[in-house]
């Protein structure tokens, strides 16, 4: 297997790149000797000591700034996309700080034709990131990196978001996500961070618009960015997404731009990531140069249960690779303990799913126990599903759950247990959380936002992982779990299907997620518990008022006689004699 490289052609001559300059510059190198360096070494080992470039780093530089015959810079845009790790942060600081006081820009031609570089005449770099945490990630490193030397000679005043240089006349502040703050300015450099997490609902795609709007009204067009990013997740619509795909679309051969990328060989597999010899070797391959990255303490985490694959390939592998990890490893479902709940135990209740149709959902009900080891336990499961002569599954799209059914489960497991909450998302579901909010059980809208999902899948990941909870096993819960694959977002993992019109179920395992995030909640003093259950039946009883008996039994064509008989063969004593009193208060009954 070999490492891929998207950008396999040498650094440009002498007498085409500024980057000696540069790198001169930056270093203290001067006739083939480090002298007083203008950059230090921000952390690790080395840290005080002169910033010196590794011969990854040196020919980055020197691509980053290549000329044309005229002085012209031969790019207008770069990317630099690398492993964590790999010191892409403190590499765009020393750029940033050359930028603001070093020699950078075309001046003239030496006798020799090599070309001599000279200060921009009001340096403005911008350190743009969507968020303020990302920006600091280069801008924390600056104090530590500016040598006592550049900030005598070029009265650098380092801040906090704003470092001036050259009394006053160049300046480079970190900025976030506000386009129409950024509209309007008049930046020379400016370093996009973490490219990967730049979207259209943080802004991120409209702040990159109006940076190369703004770079291209520079005077003398030697205006650029330098996005940094890692891999990025396949289908968000990141910027470091439509970037790479323009890339690619181009055959590598995009003009203007430098894209430079080290990758692992992208022959690796997940069945792969359990072989420590090609996981050391794969990640030896991504990492190039930074040999201050240990690789075997990445491949540990790479193997850690909790690590997900897809992760791992983005991070630590640097590969663009499609989401679908099974949610859990092989085997881990089936070894943790089994265990029911039992009757008058504290539970939450999670409801999700269609009411049926050409999507193939089916509607689950999962119960999980308040406790220090909670119980996942099946409580419903409809389906409507055919299996064509080949053997698929396939959804039938006139199948429609009857909602009462779902209500029906859920008042008789409030009889069972004592149940804090009941949660589902509202989509298709608010009237019976309407319906059963009225009877006194607490209810709770729990929409599957990213936001929530991630947070509430990753702690069940963790659980079954650290084996810190139990389950019934149920054969339909297990299906589900296994049919479930995991999506990627900025914000971490969450469950999704194999694709969208899949036939096969995962609405047990979303059940299985929502309520274990909510019982833990609740165990852990998170939120407050809003519960009737079983301690408070009467108060839940009460509300089964005849009106509201004759409703249900409209709703179903039955009689009342026939709803005692269902309840009563459901050994559902209190429920038949309330019923029984509600059927001698009524004047009349509802017939079929």
């Amino acid at each position: 297997m070999t490492a891929i490289r998207t950008w396999t052609a040498p650094p440009p001559p002498d007498n085409r790149t500024l980057g000696w300059d540069v790198i001169g510059w930056v270093s203290g190198y001067v006739d083939g000797e480090y002298g007083d360096p203008m950059v230090l070494q921000p952390d690790g080992p080395n840290a005080g000591e002169p910033f010196i470039y590794t011969d990854e780093q040196r020919d980055i530089i020197l691509r980053l700034y290549e000329i044309t015959a005229t002085g012209k810079f031969a790019h207008r845009r770069a990317v630099l996309r690398r492993i964590k790790g790999w010191g892409k942060d403190p590499l765009l600081a020393t750029i940033a700080l050359a930028e603001l006081c070093g020699p950078c820009r075309f001046g003239e031609w030496a006798p020799d034709g090599t070309p001599i570089a000279v200060q921009h005449p009001a340096p403005w770099i911008d350190i743009a990131a969507v968020s303020q945490e990302q920006t600091n990630n280069t801008m924390r490193l600056f104090p530590a990196m500016i040598s006592p030397r550049c900030e005598a000679e070029y009265a650098v005043d380092p801040g906090k978001e704003i470092i001036y240089g050259r009394a006053g006349t160049g300046r480079i502040k970190a900025v976030t996500s506000s386009p129409r703050s950024l509209e309007g300015g008049r930046p020379t450099l400016v370093i996009a961070n973490e490219t990967q997490h730049w979207l259209a609902n943080n802004d991120g795609l409209e702040m990159f618009a109006v940076i190369q709007r703004n770079l291209a009204k520079s005077r003398d067009g030697s205006a650029r960015v330098v996005e940094i990013t890692n891999a990025h997740l396949p289908d968000e619509g990141s910027v470091a997404e439509q970037t790479y795909l323009a890339w690619e679309r181009s055959g590598g051969k995009m003009p203007g731009v430098y894209y430079d990328s080290l990758e692992a060989p992208h022959e690796l597999t997940v069945e792969d990531l359990q072989d420590h010899d090609k996981v050391v070797a794969a990640l030896i391959d991504a990492r190039g140069d930074s040999t201050w990255l240990d690789v075997e303490r990445l491949a540990a985490e790479i193997a850690d249960p909790t690590s997900r694959p897809g992760r791992s390939f983005r991070f630590y592998f640097n590969i663009v690779r499609a989401a679908g990890d099974s949610f859990l490893a092989d085997g881990a479902w089936d070894g943790l303990e089994e265990a029911t709940i039992p009757n008058g135990a504290r539970v939450v209740l999670a409801l999700d799913g269609s009411r049926g149709g050409e999507r193939g959902d089916s509607t689950a009900l999962t119960a999980c126990s308040i406790e220090d080891v909670p119980v996942l336990q099946v409580v419903g499961c409809w389906e409507g599903d055919t299996v064509d002569e080949d053997g698929a599954v396939v959804a039938t799209s006139e199948w429609r759950v009857n909602p009462l059914d779902v209500e029906d489960m859920i008042e008789t497991a409030a009889r069972k247990w004592k149940v804090e909450l009941i949660v589902a998302d509202p989509w298709g579901w608010m009237r019976s959380l309407q319906v059963l909010e009225s009877r006194g059980l607490p209810v709770e809208e729990f929409p599957q936002s990213d936001a929530r999902m991630t947070t509430a899948t990753e702690k069940l990941i963790d659980a079954v992982n650290t084996r810190l909870v139990r389950h019934d096993h149920d054969s339909r819960l297990a299906a589900h779990l296994k049919n479930a694959k995991t999506k990627e977002t900025y914000r971490g993992t969450r469950l999704k299907k194999a694709f969208k019109m899949d036939a096969k179920k995962i609405d047990l395992a979303i059940t299985a997620v929502m309520a274990y995030d909510k019982a833990t909640q609740l165990r852990d003093g998170k939120q407050e518990p809003v519960g009737v259950g079983v301690a408070s039946f009467a108060d839940y009883a009460a509300k089964l008022t005849p009106e509201v008996i004759a409703e249900k039994a409209k709703a179903r064509n039955e009689t009342i006689s026939e709803i005692i008989a269902r309840a009563k063969k459901a050994q559902d004593e209190k429920v038949a004699a309330i019923l029984v009193k509600a059927r001698a208060e009524q004047s009349s009954t509802p017939h079929r």
